[in-house]
């Protein structure tokens, strides 16, 4: 009996040293996640804006799910394409893809399609928190309505450079009533049709077209009622003193943006994922591919409820504003607010577009400091050309199209016939060029050359844009660079001087982001690591303009890609390997 008392105590102290121990270590709360997603992408009809067109969904929704994870998770998405009669392909936008090339979702650049009932396994880890989306690369099809958020918090015990009360995010967004096979069909044919203004702006996937235009009234009541739920306004309901983060990200297929919210200032806090020094604004411009994150604080009259508008800017548009509800509890979410909307910004004031670009730096305490200088400088003259009787935009005359098999494979397979060897130029005609005339470009061409960089070097990105083919018309061009994140070293007016505008350059506090604008007859400065090994887009993120061939890719270290995985085969030469 002794013996087993003294046993039990030797175990009572062991046990009692190693909860001692335990309590003075720190041991991580909770470990990364794998996140689990079933998706079926299909076609239905539906009335966002209360016109009924096919959207295309994602388990029936439009925007789809919202992807809510922590830093470190690791997203798994098993997309089944119902189409039936279309490929499908989706990219994650602003995730990295490190380690993972072949789950950027970019068709012909890093997968084959998805055809019709294939399921493909998407699984890659969201490596920063931030602000993030997804949507179709595939064709046109984003602006069928194939897109959504991703969310990524920090995880548990970390904290961010500001603080809030609640967490809410917002898609802004533009909208045809024409399906996007008419406008591939127009873009593509030697009678070019341009695919117009919007028909409407919908906020979280809300708009109000109306009826009462339609040219050519239908003898269906649904095909436009103005009475159908599915368009009545999106209504935000936030509780009086409360402060809100509002993830504000557009995914128009056209448009570039502004949204304002009435009576209340919007504190910039986010843009694509990283802190921004924060600076108030009365309105907010967005470019397609942009996400930001605005605090604002519920402080006003809580007897009514307010607007939340978008409009169009850089463009003389007829789209008319988007229109959504503030709801102050406990009014009624559909209370009409009693004033008029607020107007906002005149569409070509491109002053306050640019002062809000250059007023983003990064926050004090999270700044990236960029190399000091670059090993290459490319310079990206954007410009309208007519190919072979064709309208398309190109970049130092040279237009882009897809291969066959997608880059990645056809790299890291030595398959050398698959894409034109040609690397695209590293510039243009400095001094000859004038980017305030209509272009000539006589000698503009079609090609699927890519850009060669030496792995872990440093480049420069010169954005110039100009002249269009009509006369004293620049247009606004949002780019967005897959598989990595660059400096903003700076934006400037008219073309860009080689010798003497990179001593001006933001060197000391500039913003990282994946998504920028180059202003009308203006340039963007942009510097990142080709660190990330893969094969790599960089395109305008206006579906029109990068399906017309406003294009590149990127290639470095493709030697140290791993092994690729037979689901993103299939196509081009790889036909036949395909195994799901």
């Amino acid at each position: 009996m002794v013996e087993l008392l003294q046993r039990n105590g030797c175990i009572l102290k062991l046990f009692l040293a190693l909860f001692l121990f335990l309590s003075l270590v720190e041991v991580p709360a909770v470990e990364a996640r794998i996140r689990h997603y079933k998706w079926e992408v299909k076609y239905e009809y539906k009335s966002p804006d209360c016109f009924k067109k096919l959207v295309i969904t994602i388990n029936g929704r439009s925007p789809g799910p919202t992807i809510l994870a922590q830093q470190g998770d690791t997203i798994i998405v098993e997309l089944t394409n119902s189409l039936w009669t279309e490929n499908v392909a989706i990219h994650w936008h602003g995730i990295r893809q490190i380690g993972t090339p072949w789950s950027d979702g970019t068709e012909g650049v890093t997968q084959c399609p998805i055809v019709p009932g294939d399921t493909f396994k998407y699984q890659f880890v969201v490596d920063r928190p931030g602000t993030y989306l997804y949507h179709a690369h595939y064709g046109m099809q984003r602006e069928a309505g194939l897109y959504g958020s991703i969310r990524v918090a920090l995880p548990d015990g970390e904290s961010e450079p500001f603080s809030y009360d609640y967490d809410r995010s917002i898609i802004l967004n533009d909208w045809y009533h024409k399906s996007t096979y008419e406008h591939a069909v127009g873009l593509s044919s030697l009678k070019f049709a341009w695919v117009g203004e919007p028909q409407s702006l919908l906020i979280q996937g809300k708009g109000r077209f109306d009826c009462s235009t339609l040219t050519t009234p239908s003898l269906d009541p649904d095909v436009c009622n103005a009475t159908n739920p599915e368009c009545s306004p999106y209504a935000m309901t936030v509780v009086p003193g409360k402060t809100y983060r509002l993830r504000v990200a557009s995914l128009t297929a056209l448009s570039a943006l502004s949204f304002q919210i009435e009576g209340h200032n919007m504190t910039v806090v986010e843009a694509d994922g990283h802190y921004v020094e924060p600076f108030v604004v009365k309105n907010l411009f967005l470019y397609s591919g942009e996400t930001y994150s605005v605090l604002i604080k519920a402080d006003q009259d809580p007897s009514r409820n307010y607007w939340m508008t978008t409009n169009v800017v850089t463009r003389n548009a007829t789209t008319p504003p988007g229109l959504a509800i503030l709801n102050y509890y406990p009014n009624h979410p559909r209370r009409s607010p009693p004033a008029v909307p607020p107007a906002g910004p005149a569409w070509d004031n491109v002053r306050a577009r640019l002062d809000q670009s250059l007023a983003i730096k990064a926050h004090q305490g999270f700044i990236h400091t960029p190399p000091p200088t670059s090993d290459r400088v490319i310079v990206l003259l954007n410009t309208q050309n007519t190919i072979n009787g064709y309208v398309r935009w190109s970049v130092n005359n040279v237009s882009f199209t897809h291969p066959h098999t997608p880059y990645l494979i056809a790299l890291k397979q030595n398959l050398t016939e698959a894409f034109d060897r040609t690397s695209p130029p590293d510039g243009y005609d400095f001094v000859n060029y004038d980017i305030y005339k209509t272009p000539n470009n006589t000698n503009a061409t079609v090609s699927n050359g890519i850009y060669r960089l030496q792995f872990n070097t440093t480049v420069d990105l010169i954005l110039q844009n100009a002249n269009t083919r009509n006369p004293n018309n620049s247009e606004t061009h949002p780019w967005h660079l897959h598989g990595h994140d660059f400096w903003v070293l700076g934006y400037g007016e008219g073309k860009f001087d080689k010798f003497n505008d990179p001593k001006k350059y933001n060197l000391v506090n500039p913003i990282m982001k994946n998504t920028v604008p180059v202003h009308r007859y203006g340039w963007t400065a942009l510097r990142f690591k080709a660190d990330n090994p893969g094969a790599w887009a960089f395109h305008c993120h206006i579906e029109s303009h990068f399906y017309m061939g406003m294009g590149v890719v990127f290639e470095s270290g493709i030697d140290k890609v791993g092994k690729l995985p037979s689901s993103i085969m299939g196509c081009g030469a790889t036909r036949g390997v395909h195994r799901p």
